[in-house]
């Protein structure tokens, strides 16, 4: 796929889940933090493909939409990343994945969401996740794991081990009752 496919793919999968008209979905798609994102995340990996002539010219125009994205969106998305077609980004907002990690294709992440970097020495390194798999919100995923395929990891979870394909991961336990005393004191207490 080249990358005009992919980030078509990518806008697809947004323009899907909106409502509406076939104006409304395409404005609403284009106005969406992830599609710009993505836009912008694929556009300097385009240009990393290109003469160098065409990435001096351009690489300020990355530079400035890039960070254009992290401070407006919350957003960071490196394009050193390896990310397959179909990327839904849902919400924006703390979103930090690490450079070189390996997302694959029609995966969907959330916000308030980490994919990065950890470990030393032979340990150190960034997940690598695979096809159709949905990160919720508050999700931290980091070091040199696998995440198998169709894998569905839920708001707040911390992976640090490899996960296999279908595999369900959530924060256990949710919480913790601690006193059943309510929020109001009584009298001289």
């Amino acid at each position: 796929m080249g990358v005009r496919d992919i980030l078509r793919a990518d806008i697809l999968r947004t323009y899907d889940y909106l409502q509406g008209s076939r104006l409304r979905r395409t404005v609403n798609c284009l106005r969406s933090p992830g599609v710009q994102a993505v836009i912008v995340f694929r556009f300097g990996q385009w240009l990393d493909t290109q003469t160098l002539a065409l990435r001096l010219l351009l690489h300020p125009v990355y530079f400035v939409l890039n960070g254009l994205v992290q401070i407006m969106w919350g957003i960071e998305l490196p394009r050193s990343a390896t990310i397959g077609p179909g990327f839904y980004i849902g919400h924006f907002g703390a979103i930090t994945i690490a450079p070189d990690v390996v997302i694959g294709s029609n995966c969907n992440i959330s916000q308030d969401l980490t994919i990065g970097l950890s470990g030393q020495g032979e340990r150190a390194g960034v997940p690598t996740i695979g096809d159709n798999v949905y990160l919720g919100p508050g999700a931290r995923v980091f070091g040199k794991i696998s995440i198998g395929n169709n894998v569905k990891i839920g708001a707040n979870a911390v992976v640090y081990k490899d996960i296999p394909d279908n595999a369900i991961v959530v924060l256990d336990p949710g919480f913790k009752i601690v006193s059943y005393k309510g929020n109001h004191s009584s009298g001289g207490e």
